[in-house]
């Protein structure tokens, strides 16, 4: 039974188009038959505490002998390794925030990434989701394109790219739209038809791939 993981994490309940991507591809993964299921976590409205100590960020067996977590915490990190390990495909909203990840998805992040169970680190493979696709829904306000005045300054995807990707070992397909605020901010507003077009065409290209995977 073909299931998919589908993570929120906008701020914006009404206007965010990481949300209206990542609910057209859900909507068109679920529209497959009563076999394609879906988990939903919003990270926003139902956020992550962040971990309470470093031991979580091991495998059980890498923690030092005066390294331990509450019997709890551990539960919640077991639970969100549990929904991303069920998951045959993963699909993340991912706005930027100040350049980055928001802070919700980066606490999901740090359950997810553990070295010795999602992660290799020593002679024990450790990575359970190698080959499993990932679809990255990323939303920028303006525009970090190459060649661009703030190429570079792009820190949302690379970190996605590396911690998915190579960490975890999973097939990751970025599909990005920007100038997000182009007809919010006046120095944009020439922008705001690109702005448009590229939010409609990442849309179909969403549905595309959830039909396909």
């Amino acid at each position: 039974m073909p299931h998919l993981l589908h993570l929120d994490s906008s701020a914006d309940l009404t206007g965010s188009r990481s949300r209206a991507i990542t609910a057209a591809f859900a909507e068109t993964w679920a529209g497959r038959g009563a076999d394609h299921t879906v988990t939903y976590r919003d990270l926003h409205t139902d956020p992550l505490p962040r971990l309470s100590t470093p031991a979580l960020h091991w495998a059980p067996r890498l923690r030092t002998a005066t390294e331990t977590a509450p019997a709890e915490d551990e539960a919640l990190q077991q639970t969100i390794l549990d929904e991303l390990l069920a998951a045959d495909v993963l699909l993340v909203g991912a706005p930027m925030y100040n350049y980055s990840l928001p802070s919700t998805l980066k606490t999901w992040i740090d359950y997810v990434h553990v070295p010795g169970v999602t992660t290799t680190i020593d002679e024990t493979p450790s990575q359970p989701l190698a080959g499993r696709p990932a679809v990255v829904v990323t939303s920028a306000g303006g525009s970090y394109v190459e060649g661009s005045p703030t190429a570079g300054w792009d820190h949302l995807t690379p970190v996605l790219r590396i911690v998915l990707g190579t960490a975890l070992g999973m097939k990751v397909t970025v599909l990005a739209t920007e100038l997000t605020l182009a007809s919010r901010l006046p120095a944009l507003a020439d922008q705001v038809r690109h702005s448009e077009d590229l939010f409609a065409a990442v849309q179909l290209e969403a549905t595309a791939i959830a039909n396909n995977l």
